[in-house]
């Protein structure tokens, strides 16, 4: 009773719903972490296409519709809406659910470039395969992080 008494004055919604607590630290790094590999994806795309063909596929730059662009386009709005999550989240937690979204949209897309690329390399094949488990990870994190957010009971308007 005291310590509710206590975390009602201290602090309109603190970092805990109940017994589950939010590891404030945790989101942030996870979604700069987040924003410099989408930023890292991008500068390398636009500036150099070539040298993620050579990385990824191990072969010259073909891409002829420029689909790799597109992706990267992708990245952009996924770092964008990640760092708009990064500032906004601590006082509007629908941010995380957000980003939960913009991560599972990608759980099934690079086994499917696996499935259907000609030529990967290894660093390729193992970065790629990787790329869906830590994409529902991150996303469930997220998803978790978002209800661990809420005000508690006491708190709610």
């Amino acid at each position: 009773m005291f310590c509710r008494f206590l975390a009602g004055r201290t602090n309109k919604f603190p970092p805990w719903n109940g017994i589950r607590m939010i590891n404030k630290r945790a989101v942030d790094i996870l979604l700069v972490l987040l924003i410099l590999l989408d930023v890292i994806y991008d500068v390398v795309i636009f500036s150099s296409p070539q040298t993620w063909f050579r990385v990824i596929h191990g072969t010259p730059l073909d891409d002829p519709e420029g689909l790799l662009r597109r992706t990267a386009a992708g990245w952009a709005a996924f770092a964008l809406w990640q760092i708009v999550a990064l500032i906004r989240w601590k006082e509007h937690r629908h941010w995380l659910m957000l980003v939960a979204g913009i991560r599972w949209t990608e759980i099934f897309a690079d086994w499917t470039y696996v499935y259907f690329a000609q030529h990967l390399t290894t660093v390729g094949r193992i970065g790629l395969l990787s790329a869906g488990p830590i994409n529902f990870l991150t996303g469930w994190f997220f998803y978790r992080s978002y209800f661990k957010a809420a005000p508690s009971d006491a708190n709610r308007v």
